[in-house]
């Protein structure tokens, strides 16, 4: 199953997860992001700040 990006929805090529996207866990969930998103919001995501914040 493709991966798709929990901010926008893109979806990955082909069945694993990119190496340029990124994962994080979120109230216990786990999120994943793709390149684009990952990129625009790379200040929030290292402040350890939730995806709705963003």
């Amino acid at each position: 199953m493709p991966a798709t990006c929990d901010f926008c929805g893109a979806t990955a090529p082909g069945d694993e997860t990119p190496l340029t996207w990124t994962t994080s866990v979120e109230n216990g969930r786990t999120k994943v992001f793709c390149d684009r998103c990952s990129r625009e919001h790379l200040r929030a995501i290292e402040g350890k700040l939730d995806s709705a914040w963003w």
